[in-house]
């Protein structure tokens, strides 16, 4: 069960009207009127607690589990306990993801309007309807912030930006120069906006800057983790696209523009003006070069170094990064090679 100081659930909800939230059948429909009262995973799940079984790996606790009901594939219901209801679901994960939300909404929409007495607003700015803004956050002139907001401690939101509605914009972190969407969630100490690194070489006189002067767009439904940067464009705009995911201390340098639901993995790196196509994944540590295409739904191992055009569907692995079949034939070969010398 989740602490109550830091989590409030929304529940109980009957069997049935999860079912219904999540599009999974009941095993046993005549137990659509039981409570459910909370979440837990498959070993900790008690008495009026829902749970899921997505790995077969984890038959074993399935079988013992004391969930009241459990979210499980269709043709592993027979081997749940006896009394366990079970929810049908081809996609156990997702359908669990879509119940806890009922439980525990990530976001849950501001009922007032409320601004903290040290915030700092410029009487420019357009703030929204039931927008919240914390203690000591900064709103620049002609800023936008769309109803329903929240603007925690210490954010500072720069002159012009705009935000979209139902946005969370996390503590101790900057926005600039950029135009998000709706439910957009920028976690603590991320900054966005920043100028690209960009700059002219004269091996006679050093460097001397090239002004940064795009901007970055993040479309509706993306989730910035706490750390990451995403610098604005140098001419074009910086964009990140609909629903994608970027973890914690993700770099994401000037100019680049990635697809819509895309996954990108702690301390990623992304030089300037390369392209992610749609549902791109990237594994932590990994790094691609710049101006460079990563295709549809290609997948980059951990700590892989992309230094060349990824086509679409292929999944790369090692540096610089080849097809992850080819990888594994060389680890193969290389072993084969090493126990020769051995002996």
């Amino acid at each position: 069960m989740a602490d109550p100081r830091f989590f409030t659930s929304l529940g109980p909800f009957t069997i049935a009207e999860l079912a219904n939230r999540i599009g999974a059948t009941i095993s046993s429909p005549e137990d659509g009127t039981t409570l459910i009262h909370d979440v837990a995973p498959l070993d900790r799940a008690g008495d009026g607690e829902l749970s899921f079984l997505d790995n077969r790996k984890y038959i074993d606790q399935f079988s013992a589990t004391r969930a009241t009901a459990c979210i499980v594939l269709p043709e592993l219901a027979e081997q749940a306990p006896p009394g366990t209801i079970c929810l049908l679901s081809s996609m156990p994960y997702k359908a669990f993801a879509l119940a806890a939300q009922a439980f525990y909404p990530p976001f849950q929409p501001q009922t007032e309007s409320t601004i903290a007495a040290t915030a700092s607003v410029e009487p420019s700015a357009e703030i929204g309807v039931n927008c919240r803004i914390d203690a000591g956050a900064v709103i620049g002139p002609n800023a936008k912030i769309g109803p329903s907001c929240h603007i925690r401690a210490n954010a500072v939101i720069g002159a012009g930006v705009e935000i979209g509605e139902q946005c969370i914009i996390g503590p101790n972190s900057t926005v600039s120069h950029a135009l998000l969407g709706k439910r957009v969630v920028i976690y603590p100490g991320a900054q966005i906006g920043q100028r690209g690194f960009g700059f002219a070489i004269d091996p006679a006189a050093g460097f001397f800057t090239v002004p940064q002067l795009g901007r970055v767009i993040i479309e509706d439904d993306v989730e910035v983790g706490s750390g990451t940067t995403i610098d604005r464009g140098a001419g074009p705009d910086t964009v990140i696209g609909q629903g994608t995911r970027i973890d914690n201390l993700v770099q994401i340098g000037h100019n680049v523009q990635i697809g819509r639901y895309c996954v990108i993995v702690a301390q990623t790196g992304i030089s300037g003006s390369t392209k992610l196509e749609d549902f791109v994944m990237m594994g932590g540590q990994s790094a691609a070069a710049g101006h460079l295409t990563i295709g549809q739904g290609a997948k980059v191992a951990a700590q892989s170094g992309i230094m060349r055009d990824v086509e679409p569907g292929t999944e790369v692995m090692g540096y610089p990064a080849i097809p992850i079949k080819q990888f594994f034939r060389q680890i193969a070969t290389l072993n084969k090679m090493t126990k020769k010398r051995k002996k």
